[in-house]
């Protein structure tokens, strides 16, 4: 990824010498530049999501409004930087142009219904975002086929989100599948079949199988660490949620050790308001609550706060925080003697 980020640069710098600023190859190159800055192990989130926008400013100077492609990686980046609520408005209306401009069965148009789906549950709709993956796949199985990579991506997020939405069996039973139909096509190295592996670990520990989670989400560990890197947002995700199994699995010290560097890595990868941070902000006062039940109250209280901020009174997250507040401070109350 840096060699790219480095050839982007240099043939951004070799067309702003010969075509100008205001070219439509100029323009890409900006765009090309931008992309490979957010993705990799060292992504740059931050600098990606500025200069798309600066980016998009330009190209509606210039080529009019229909930037339909800068327009959908500006709202990625808003998504990927913690704001899924403005992510899924914009996506909706970006779904608009889409389909004026290039139709319902283009795969542009498909793939921005599966954004707007995925950021409609990062919001908190779980059920409505199983309900729109099960729409588009009946659209992408007709037009690209049952192998194409963009469907094998839709029904993996459609188990996701019923599984998020209360179908747990039914999500197993679905990443059962998908998994072997993902190694078949993709190979043990594709992001839709590493996603398989990590979702259905964690919807065996939902099952109510922690243990097992955690031991199959250790069985690929080294490899997701090989294809990802350390600071892969998916390599963070396995790690919390690898310390979290254990802790459910009765290591509450060792999901604690664990959880706090995890934290210490997303603050640095995606910073303090990303909705991956709080919640290990979240779990790390949760584990620390087993031995002392006032801090894990002061924490999840500052947590809280925070997550009003951030993600809004009626986000998962934010209703979380609120049920653990009250569980701790009655906790801290009945070990101090107080009474309620």
């Amino acid at each position: 990824m840096a060699g790219a980020v480095t050839a982007a640069g240099e043939l951004l710098a070799d067309r702003l010498r010969v075509l100008g600023p205001d070219h439509p190859d100029t323009l890409t190159a900006r765009h090309n530049l931008a992309y490979w800055r957010g993705a990799g192990a060292a992504a740059d989130v931050t600098g990606s999501a500025a200069a798309l926008a600066e980016l998009l400013a330009d190209q509606l100077r210039v080529l009019g409004p229909d930037t339909l492609d800068t327009r959908a990686d500006v709202i990625f980046w808003r998504g990927r930087l913690g704001d899924a609520s403005g992510a899924a408005t914009a996506t909706a209306e970006l779904l608009a142009d889409f389909l004026r401009v290039l139709g319902p069965d283009h795969p542009d148009t498909l793939s921005t219904r599966h954004n707007l789906a995925y950021w409609r549950g990062q919001a908190g709709d779980a059920a409505g975002a199983a309900t729109a993956f099960a729409e588009l796949l009946a659209d992408q199985l007709r037009v690209l086929g049952p192998d194409h990579p963009s469907t094998l991506l839709a029904r993996q997020n459609l188990a996701h989100w019923r599984g998020e939405a209360g179908d747990v069996a039914g999500a197993v039973t679905a990443f059962d599948e998908l998994l072997a139909d993902s190694l078949r096509v993709l190979g043990p190295d594709h992001d839709t079949t590493m996603g398989s592996w990590y979702y259905l670990a964690h919807c065996r520990a939902h099952a109510g199988d922690p243990a097992g989670a955690a031991t199959a989400i250790t069985e690929v560990l080294a490899d997701f660490l090989r294809v990802l890197g350390p600071d892969h947002p998916r390599m963070l995700a396995t790690r919390h949620n690898l310390a979290f199994w254990r802790g459910q699995a009765g290591d509450a010290a060792g999901a604690a050790t664990a959880i706090a560097e995890v934290l210490a890595h997303s603050l640095r990868v995606l910073g303090p308001d990303h909705p991956h941070t709080l919640l290990a902000r979240h779990n790390l006062a949760l584990w620390r609550g087993a031995g002392d039940a006032a801090g894990a109250a002061t924490a999840i209280a500052d947590l809280l706060a925070h997550s009003l901020r951030v993600l809004g009174p009626d986000h998962p997250q934010t209703l979380l925080a609120r049920h653990s507040l009250a569980h701790w401070r009655k906790q801290a109350d009945g070990a101090s003697g107080g009474v309620r």
